[in-house]
């Protein structure tokens, strides 16, 4: 069953807003942001939620400490066409933390109304032997705090 676009205000209130624009590449000779620069933009988002909300460099998670957080499941959803030059805001919401994976759901709206909703899940791998490997504890603790904040964690 489709989905139903939500309204950026019936998100929670203390879920992230990352701020984005789309981008004369993102888009196709029509001006609509095409579908792969979306996971581009979303990719772009999930970064600077880590820096921004969970307060956790990605850079130096993914390249010091050798901890990959790559993407092993993603769907999106499209309600209506992001265009060139669009200011977007992305909304994440944890909706799963496991040992060595957590879900997330990242809406994108245009003012109130929702242009794209993603479904991720990330495992949680050692770079260097490509295993998966157990959520480092202060993403766990940050992306928990996050999701109770929000309320967004499923039972």
């Amino acid at each position: 069953m489709r989905p139903t676009p939500i309204a950026a205000s019936a998100l929670p209130p203390a879920a992230a807003r990352i701020p984005g624009r789309i981008r004369f590449s993102d888009c196709d000779p029509a001006g609509i942001a095409f579908f792969g620069a979306w996971f581009t933009l979303a990719n772009a988002a999930i970064e600077d939620f880590f820096e921004l909300t969970l307060k956790l460099d990605f850079h130096h998670i993914h390249g010091e400490r050798r901890t990959g957080t790559g993407f092993v499941h993603a769907e999106a959803d499209w309600f209506s066409p992001g265009r060139m030059g669009d200011h977007v805001v992305f909304t994440p919401l944890i909706t799963r933390i496991g040992g060595a994976s957590y879900a997330t759901t990242l809406h994108a709206h245009k003012g109130e109304t929702e242009l794209v909703r993603f479904r991720f899940v990330n495992a949680t791998t050692d770079l260097d032997t490509a295993r998966p490997k157990p959520i480092p504890e202060d993403l766990r603790a940050a992306l928990a705090r996050y999701a109770a904040a929000c309320e967004s964690l499923a039972p």
